[in-house]
């Protein structure tokens, strides 16, 4: 595996990882009143761009990292749109 693999797939899992933890007190609380419907309504777009850019380029850290991240994130933006 080249270097820029295992570097793309060790941000990956780091920043991946790091939105873990908020996905897991939002799913737990169902608290989402600090949570902007704005910015996760972008970041949620933005994700869904990064995980197409991956696809087209072939990039499966990008896409593996993306799909992930885009579930959690649909899942809180659908959560702060039903609970707000």
């Amino acid at each position: 595996m080249p270097a820029t693999e295992i570097i793309g797939y060790c941000a990956a899992v780091l920043t991946t990882g790091s939105f873990v933890p908020q996905a897991w007190h939002t799913f737990s609380t169902r608290d989402v009143s600090g949570i902007s419907l704005g910015m996760y309504s972008v970041f949620t777009l933005g994700v869904a761009c990064w995980l197409v850019y991956g696809l087209l380029l072939g990039a499966w850290p990008v896409v593996i990292a993306n799909t992930i991240t885009l579930l959690l994130a649909a899942a809180i933006l659908l959560m702060k749109l039903r609970y707000r």
